[in-house]
C-alpha cells in the first residue's frame, strides 16, 4: 500500500549517534541544542523572531495569548483543519466564528470573513490546508482595514511561499508543527514566529512557567501565568539532523505535486484545485475534488493506494455547538475533496502508477 502520510527521518548512521550523544550527556531538558535548532529554523524561514515549543498546539495557544484574545472575544476561523486550531481558541475562552471556504480549494474565503467581522473580532486564523496558501493578498487588506491580527496555522504548509518568501514573514503570528507526519518531524514539537520582536521575551517566559531563562529561579518573579511548553534537547537534536535534509525532503513533495498538477488535468470526474495568486504550495497532501468519492477511494485501495479526506470538519464537534452556522461552500467542498499520496516516499514509479490507476476511472 502506498501510504498517504509517512514520517521522514535522516539516515540511521547520522541520527542515532547524535541521539545517543545527547541522551547520555546528562543534558536532555532545554539547552543549547534547542537554541541551535531555533537558529537554524530562523535562518530557513528568514524571521529572527521565532521560539520553539513542544507542539504546534502549544504554539497556537501562545499565539492567542500574545494576541490578547480572552473570554468574550471572537476569532474567525475555518472548520477545514485539525482540531487544535480551534480547541485552543476555546482554551483562552473566546468564541470561534466559522468562516466559509472557497469551494475551489477548501481555504478560508476572504469575502465570508469580511462579512463576519464585528467589534468582538480579535483575530483571523488562516490555515494553509494541505500545503495550499490562503488568499493572503485579500486577507492582508482586511487585516489592515479593520486592524485585526492574522494568525497563520502553517502545520500543513512548511516550505510553502507567499510573494516568493517562505510563509512566516508577514503575519502577526505564524505557527508550525513538527508532529510525526508533517513535512519535518522531531517526533513532536513546534515553532511560533512573530512579526513584532518586542513580544519575543514575553513569549519565552510564557513557554516556561512565566519564568525567565536569563535569570536563576532565585532571582525570578512570575508576573503572569506561564506553561511548560518548552522543547527539549532530544527533540531538538532530531530537528538539527532534519534541517540538513529539509530542502530536499520538501522538494520531493513539491516535485510530486507539480507532476500531479500536469498529469491529472482533464481526467473525467476530477476537478483540480485553485492555487491563490502570489502563492506556492508545498503539497503536504495532494488535494483535488472527485465525483463519487467513496467509489474513488475504494478503487484506489483495491490498487494498493491510500486515498481519504484525512481530517473531520471541526464545526461538527459538540464543543462548538454555539458556533454552528450554515456553510454552503464548506458543504460542497467537504462532499467532494480527497487526498492522494504526494510525499517524499512517493517515487516516480509510484506517482506514474497512481495517475494510470486514476485514468482508468472508478
Amino acid at each position: 500500500m502506498i501510504p498517504l502520510v509517512k514520517p521522514y527521518f535522516p539516515p540511521r548512521e547520522e541520527l542515532m549517534p547524535a541521539l545517543e550523544e545527547i541522551i547520555y550527556s546528562g543534558y536532555v531538558a532545554t539547552g543549547q541544542p534547542v537554541y541551535d535548532f531555533e537558529d537554524k529554523f530562523k535562518a530557513y524561514i528568514g524571521n529572527p523572531n521565532i521560539i520553539s515549543v513542544h507542539s504546534g498546539t502549544d504554539a497556537l495557544h501562545l499565539a492567542y495569548i500574545l494576541a490578547g484574545i480572552k473570554a468574550g472575544d471572537e476569532v474567525i476561523s475555518t472548520p477545514m483543519t485539525a482540531e487544535p486550531t480551534n480547541t485552543t481558541i476555546a482554551m483562552v475562552g473566546a468564541k470561534v466564528v466559522w468562516g466559509d471556504v472557497d469551494p475551489q480549494n477548501g481555504l478560508l474565503d476572504p469575502n465570508s470573513v469580511r462579512s463576519l467581522i464585528t467589534e468582538k473580532t480579535k483575530a483571523i486564523v488562516l490555515v494553509h490546508y494541505a500545503g495550499m496558501v490562503c488568499d493572503m493578498d485579500e486577507f492582508y487588506k482586511i487585516s489592515k482595514e479593520f486592524n485585526i491580527p492574522i494568525i497563520e496555522d502553517v502545520a500543513h504548509a512548511m516550505g510553502s511561499k507567499y510573494n516568493g518568501k517562505i510563509v512566516g514573514n508577514y503575519s502577526d503570528y505564524t505557527i508550525y508543527s513538527l508532529q510525526a507526519i508533517k513535512h519535518m518531524t522531531t517526533v513532536d514539537g513546534g515553532f511560533l514566529a512573530m512579526k513584532d520582536g518586542l513580544q519575543l521575551e514575553r513569549a519565552k517566559r510564557l513557554r516556561w512557567f512565566g519564568l525567565s531563562k536569563d535569570k536563576s529561579r532565585l532571582e525570578n518573579d512570575i508576573t503572569e501565568v506561564g506553561y511548560k511548553y518548552a522543547m527539549n534537547n532530544v527533540n531538538a537534536t532530531i530537528g538539527l539532523c532534519q534541517m540538513k535534509h529539509i530542502e530536499e525532503t520538501i522538494g520531493k513533495y513539491i516535485a510530486n505535486g507539480k507532476y500531479y498538477d500536469d498529469a491529472l488535468k482533464g481526467i473525467p470526474g476530477i476537478e483540480m484545485v485553485k492555487y491563490n495568486n502570489n502563492t506556492e504550495p508545498s503539497y503536504w497532501l495532494y488535494t483535488m475534488k472527485v465525483e463519487r468519492r467513496d467509489d474513488f477511494c475504494r478503487m484506489m485501495e483495491e490498487n494498493g493506494i491510500s486515498a481519504s479526506q484525512l481530517h473531520h470538519r471541526s464545526d461538527t464537534h459538540s464543543i462548538f455547538k454555539e458556533s454552528k452556522r450554515e456553510l454552503p461552500n464548506m458543504e460542497e467542498w467537504y462532499s467532494h475533496f480527497v487526498h492522494i499520496p504526494c510525499g517524499w516516499w512517493v517515487s516516480k514509479e509510484d506517482r506514474e502508477k497512481i495517475v494510470e490507476v486514476i485514468k482508468k476511472g472508478w
